[in-house]
């Protein structure tokens, strides 16, 4: 009898949609109209002007029946809400950290954290920089410095943990600066800016060793470590048989603290956390809570939220949630590699991320070509993307640009949001304009926040 060749299943997505939410369809005249006014900023479109939402998976999710039943359950006592509790006692529950300070969101944290911990002159590490997380750090007084692994800044290496921390470069900083100017090592879980790139446990073990041997702390970025989770379930030896919650509760006991957006992971539209173990720590951010956010049953949060977000905990963790939510990031990321568009690989957690000096060698770094690629996009279809790239990098101190080796062009996904076939659209879009990519020229910046100026800076077209 011969043999038969099972063909792979299809896979679907683990709810069912009981409400929808009407899109604007609008013409390429109008999108370039609507770019234009926006200073060809993806950040500064009305969101009605926009046809499929890939700017960011930050607050951006759709909530389950059971979170939009708990917020009917908020308690909104100003002092010892009743969801502060329940909150508390996931994030022991499923994470492991002994205190809990809930804020407005994942920033909020990064800033107690950093007034926390940090004195002027401190070395920050870190497996990549984030945008906010380091302005926090400098701000703060504290000097960040990279330390991951040089594979991260390759797009196209196939390395299945780019965001492992390299231990010779943690070790070469020990060694310039002393372990005393080291308040912490922030390491993120699917780092951001390598292109959503996990951290194994092999490679946090080792760190955690290092660490405690010169006596210093890890604190986790954990906006997405159950995407991280999955990665670790689904490429590291002796994982493949383990939960993702089991995995992310073994991720967070090797280390000492983290911030949280739960914004992302945690499925709500608002919220954050610092969970901290060293009580000395807490009792300090647990005063500055009320300086900077609210209450510290609170922290800027209506009870409502804290309950969402203390459902979204458990439900992020659900094995068929994660599975799906990420394989429907590989299924448009398949379809553009299908198309030969150059991405970053392998495949990251939460999005796609078009390498823009790879679709459009023509247009100089200076030229902002992944911030001049996220605009033509949307001008093809209405697909809003954002850069991640020399705009997203900012300034160093004496004014100069970081040049980040990756120019990238983010399609973050949503969870729960959009179905295969918006991926499908995503996907035909971003083809049409890799056929005619050499009519992008690039841009030119007219104005410059401060601060974080991809939020709100303004280009105009090279002529």
């Amino acid at each position: 009898m011969a043999k038969t060749t099972l063909k792979k299943r299809s896979w679907a997505e683990p709810f069912k949609i009981k409400m929808v939410e009407l899109l604007k369809i609008t013409t390429p005249e109008q999108r370039l109209a609507s770019i234009a006014q926006a200073g060809f900023n993806t950040f500064l479109l009305k969101s009605e002007d926009v046809y499929i939402d890939l700017l960011t998976d930050s607050g951006t999710n759709a909530m389950s029946d059971r979170q939009w039943a708990g917020l009917m359950l908020g308690d909104e006592a100003y002092a010892g809400s009743r969801n502060y509790y329940n909150l508390e006692k996931a994030v022991k529950k499923f994470y492991g950290y002994k205190y809990l300070i809930p804020t407005h969101q994942g920033r909020g944290a990064e800033n107690i954290l950093s007034k926390c911990m940090i004195k002027p002159g401190d070395i920050i590490p870190g497996n990549m920089y984030f945008t906010t997380t380091r302005l926090h750090q400098e701000l703060a007084g504290g000097i960040f410095e990279d330390v991951i692994i040089d594979e991260a800044h390759d797009s196209l290496n196939p390395h299945p943990f780019k965001g492992n921390v390299d231990l010779a470069k943690v070790e070469a900083l020990i060694k310039k600066h002393g372990a005393k100017k080291i308040p912490y090592i922030c390491v993120a879980t699917t780092v951001n800016m390598a292109g959503g790139q996990p951290i194994s446990i092999e490679n946090l073990t080792a760190l955690r060793t290092l660490t405690k041997k010169h006596g210093i702390k890890i604190i986790l970025d954990m906006t997405r470590v159950a995407e991280n989770a999955y990665f670790i379930q689904q490429r590291e030896k002796g994982y493949a048989n383990q939960s993702i919650a089991a995995i992310v509760h073994q991720i967070c006991s090797l280390t000492d603290g983290a911030t949280m957006s739960a914004k992302k992971d945690a499925l709500v539209n608002i919220g954050g956390f610092l969970g901290i173990n060293d009580k000395t720590i807490f009792e300090e951010a647990r005063n500055l809570v009320v300086v900077y956010e609210g209450l510290h049953t609170y922290g800027g949060l209506a009870g409502r939220d804290m309950e969402a977000m203390a459902i979204g905990i458990e439900e992020s963790l659900h094995d068929d949630h994660i599975a799906a939510r990420i394989g429907q990031v590989i299924y448009l990321g398949e379809k553009l590699q299908e198309a030969g568009i150059p991405i970053v690989e392998p495949i990251g957690g939460h999005g796609i991320f078009i390498d823009a000096k790879k679709f459009l060698p023509h247009v100089p770094q200076d030229n902002f070509p992944a911030q001049a690629l996220a605009a033509a996009i949307y001008v093809d279809s209405g697909v809003r993307t954002m850069e991640r790239g020399i705009v997203s990098a900012g300034r160093k101190a004496n004014g100069e640009n970081y040049y980040p080796k990756l120019e990238l062009v983010r399609l973050t996904i949503p969870r729960r949001v959009y179905t295969q076939a918006h991926m499908d659209v995503i996907a035909e879009s971003i083809a049409h304009v890799y056929e005619n990519r050499k009519k992008i020229k690039g841009l030119t910046m007219i104005y410059e926040p401060k601060y974080l100026r991809f939020f709100q800076a303004r280009f105009k077209p090279l002529s």
